[in-house]
């Protein structure tokens, strides 16, 4: 495909997806990073081996995956001009995108009642490592958050269309990303760390 073929606005939209996989792709850098960082730290005697993973943090995948079912459903919605159920599916996505964020909170919660804190005499690396890669995704997903919003905004605003969605299409992209990234570094981190 060429990509100098086209209209101003398509050579826009394509534009903006390949920016969008630059972002992904550099955000894929950066877990794998922080993950190789785990396996190699793993080596350390002060590793922890029989620490338990917050039940909290379950919740969030069960969360974060109905999300992503609830914005495939606004994604159709939207093509069927069923404004209603779109409005309906993209606020459900956001609450519980924000419901994410506070069962991340409470799985920090649980390692603090286990006597694990992320700084301080009560610290240790394995700990420390999961809040870190836990925080950096919750950055993430509140970046998700905001392109829901910004979707939000533009839905009731009328500006989708059944044949122009891209706002709808890259922060759908972005969101399922997140979503895929905590499922593994939840299995990584369970099955690994």
């Amino acid at each position: 495909m060429d990509l100098t073929v086209g209209t101003f606005e398509e050579k826009k939209d394509r534009a903006k997806r390949m920016m969008l996989w630059f972002g992904i792709i550099s955000l894929v850098m950066s877990f794998a990073g922080l993950t190789s960082a785990v396996l190699v730290s793993r080596q350390r005697e002060d590793w922890l081996q029989d620490y338990t993973m917050p039940n909290a943090f379950l919740i969030s995948c069960v969360l974060i995956v109905i999300s992503s079912f609830t914005f495939i459903m606004a994604k159709r919605a939207l093509k069927a001009n069923n404004r209603s159920l779109a409005t309906t599916m993209l606020l459900l996505t956001f609450g519980l995108g924000i419901g994410f964020i506070l069962s991340q909170l409470q799985g920090f919660n649980e390692f603090i009642v286990q006597g694990y804190n992320f700084t301080g005499p009560t610290s240790n690396v394995t700990i420390s490592f999961i809040y870190v890669i836990a925080a950096v995704h919750i950055l993430h997903v509140m970046a998700g958050l905001l392109s829901i919003m910004v979707v939000i905004y533009n839905h009731f605003k009328q500006k989708y269309t059944a044949t122009d969605m891209l706002g709808v299409d890259l922060s759908a992209t972005f969101w399922h990303f997140v979503d895929i990234l905590w499922l593994f570094l939840f299995l990584f981190l369970y099955y690994l760390a």
